[in-house]
């Protein structure tokens, strides 16, 4: 069984989803809508909002105070995670090119 803990794990239904993120229910409905935030549903249909999905409202509500538009924020967490998965490669990488494993290589005949 999952963690309750894990950010990523479902567990916050909208009215506390509101009052962690500090946004109107309605506006967690909105970015849903917008395809900003993916809440998890349970049996019952309704939303359940992981920790990151709450951080991830503040950073959209964050984005749009400064100006951006709904697309100039899709674009921005596309980037964001676009750089963090491009971390990620270049974490492994750096694993493998300082790995003390030997690999031994024959050619086929």
């Amino acid at each position: 069984m999952a963690n309750p803990l894990d950010d990523d794990q479902p567990v916050y239904v909208i009215s506390v989803a509101s009052e962690l993120s500090g946004l109107h229910p309605q506006t967690l409905r909105r970015y849903e809508r917008l395809g900003l935030v993916s809440p998890g549903r349970s049996g019952g249909r309704n939303r359940r909002y992981a920790m990151a999905d709450i951080a991830r409202s503040r950073e959209v509500q964050q984005l749009a105070s400064e100006g951006l538009n709904f697309a100039g924020i899709e674009r921005v967490l596309a980037l964001e995670a676009e750089n963090q998965h491009l971390r990620a490669r270049l974490a492994q990488y750096e694993r493998e090119i300082t790995s003390t494993a030997l690999v031994v290589w024959r050619p086929r005949r």
